[in-house]
């Protein structure tokens, strides 16, 4: 019912073309900048129909280092599509995540990361597990995560869709230049990969605890 609301299909073009700050980059589209009355016309097109275009892989330097990050942007499109399709799945995955989950997710912060670890250990000492997952957006695999998403066959479609849809660069630091396929991974810079990450990710903390008891 939601992806097909004409009400959500407002809301997710107005984030994508006035709210998020990345509205004046642009993907393989070309399009940054989007005039109300092509605002509406995006709107009346938006559907999930297991359709994608690749997405524009540009490169940011990693705050703190002589290092670069490679970011996917989406067509305007296909970012008005991703933030539709993630407005009716993070309220049911919102539902079941594990509690001392706060990157990502709405309404959460640093500081409340902050606070549950303070609650946690102050009456007593605690064994801390610090463990940084290596490129994990560029490195889920695609196959397990739709099995775990495990929901309608046209969000399915509509999320391997995206997966696959490869990208396109023409960067200096590109290994190689022009269109790539995408074997594993998900975007960094597309509306719905910090959700994916989260829904592939989900299940972790249960895993330690049961571990190490």
């Amino acid at each position: 019912m939601l992806v097909n609301s004409w009400y959500a299909k407002l809301l997710a073009v107005r984030r994508v073309t006035q709210d998020n700050k990345g509205k004046k980059t642009a993907g393989i589209d070309g399009i940054k900048s989007v005039c109300p009355t092509d605002r509406v016309k995006l709107t009346q097109n938006l559907k999930i129909d297991g359709l994608s275009k690749p997405t524009r892989r540009v490169w940011i330097p990693k705050p703190g280092k002589n290092e670069m990050r490679p970011l996917g942007i989406p067509t305007m499109q296909g970012r008005a599509k991703q933030t539709l399709l993630k407005q009716a799945l993070e309220p049911e995955w919102e539902a079941i995540f594990e509690p001392n989950s706060y990157g990502f997710r709405p309404g959460r912060s640093c500081h409340d990361a902050i606070r549950a670890i303070f609650d946690s250990i102050k009456y007593k000492p605690k064994y801390v597990l610090d463990a940084d997952i290596a490129k994990c957006f560029d490195k889920i695999d695609h196959e397990a995560l739709i099995k775990k998403l495990n929901t309608f066959p046209s969000f399915t479609r509509q999320i391997r869709a995206w997966l696959k849809s490869g990208v396109i660069d023409f960067s200096q630091w590109a290994e190689r230049k022009g269109y790539s396929m995408t074997e594993e991974g998900t975007p960094q810079g597309g509306v719905i990969s910090p959700l994916l990450a989260n829904i592939a990710l989900h299940g972790m903390e249960t895993a330690i605890r049961e571990k190490y008891p």
